[in-house]
């Protein structure tokens, strides 16, 4: 699934990456703890959380993730978008909740990061 297409179901904001729309994003998961991301395959995944820190971005550049989701609306502090500017990792927000995000893009298509349906 194309980001612009992540975009679009998750009605999100892009706050880095805008010219990465195109990438493919392979699967998806939801972690607020980062060491579940560092166990699963995230190699150019979607990591959808609600921490907001500078691991976020940290976690995601050792995994290979292909973008980071914040949900429930929350906008990373500069700090952070400034990291993933200078690590060329798109950085999105959606209002929606994490539950209701990865509802939302496993109903279009998404898989998960272990690959089930």
């Amino acid at each position: 699934m194309k980001l612009s297409e992540i975009k679009e179901i998750l009605r999100a904001r892009v706050m880095t990456g805008d010219d990465q729309l195109d990438k493919n994003i392979v699967a998806g998961g939801g972690a607020d703890i980062m060491e579940a991301i560092l166990s699963a395959v995230a190699k150019d995944g979607l990591l959808l959380t609600g921490l907001m820190s500078e691991e976020v971005v940290r976690t995601a550049i050792i995994s290979q993730v292909g973008a980071v989701v914040f949900v429930r609306g929350q906008e990373p502090p500069d700090k952070i978008i400034e990291q993933a500017t200078r690590f060329k990792l798109p950085l999105l927000v959606t209002d929606y909740s994490m539950f209701v995000s990865i509802g939302k893009l496993y109903m279009n298509g998404l898989r998960g990061l272990d690959g089930s349906w």
